[in-house]
């Protein structure tokens, strides 16, 4: 009787074996290279983070956005936009780390705050002023009703890249006067990196501001 366990345990432990490493090598190696294999070969340019390079080297990704600060001065806790380039939405509550200095991913999130909320109401507030300070040039202040809401609130995830074309409108001619360009060679820019809805009806309009920063660097030759 205890032969007949021990053999039977011996063979259900050498059947578990045997099923464990031939899932370990259909799931865990089989599988993984031939998802990859396919993903780089009909889609490599999404298979590798959709990667957006300028002169030679990668400056980020079409899925992740970017902020555009001045350098921090000394005992400043948030650097000031720059304001020579277009602005992305806000990234509430994100910071630098030592991977990304852009954003400290594990801290990305919504304004997602009930719309009666005192923290949001101060946020908007604030943010609306700044942008209406910021975007207002001599002879075309900016007015805080024509302010979209992406201006001042965060995506849903908090790292969106694009804005919508109304906020990029907004930017133009302040990012046309810190260039020393001609307003309708901006308002040019912005048109040509318009993405229109997906199909024609999923979505709305964006700019991607990667693309469009990386377009401006290269019409002033900066």
């Amino acid at each position: 009787m205890t032969n007949n366990s021990v053999s039977n345990a011996a063979r259900l432990f050498g059947a578990g074996l045997r099923a464990l490493l031939v899932l370990t090598v259909v799931t865990g190696v089989l599988y993984p290279l031939a998802v990859t294999g396919l993903a780089q070969g009909l889609f490599p340019e999404k298979a590798n983070g959709s990667e957006v390079s300028a002169d030679g080297r990668v400056v980020g990704s079409e899925l992740i956005g970017q902020t555009y600060t001045l350098p921090a001065e000394k005992g400043q806790e948030t650097a000031k936009p720059d304001l020579a380039w277009f602005q992305p939405r806000p990234s509430n509550g994100l910071g630098a780390n030592t991977v990304n200095t852009q954003y400290s991913l594990i801290l990305s999130g919504a304004t997602n705050r009930s719309g009666d909320n005192e923290e949001l109401i101060r946020w908007v507030t604030d943010a609306k002023a700044a942008v209406v300070e910021d975007n207002s040039t001599a002879g075309h202040p900016v007015r805080p009703e024509d302010v979209p809401a992406d201006a001042v609130t965060s995506s849903g995830s908090g790292l969106d890249p694009h804005i919508s074309p109304q906020y990029a409108e907004l930017q133009v001619r302040r990012v046309a006067e810190r260039n020393r360009l001609e307003v309708r060679q901006v308002e040019r820019l912005v048109a040509d990196h318009t993405d229109d809805r997906i199909l024609g009806f999923i979505g709305e309009p964006r700019v991607n501001v990667l693309r469009l920063n990386i377009a401006l660097r290269e019409l002033t030759g900066r």
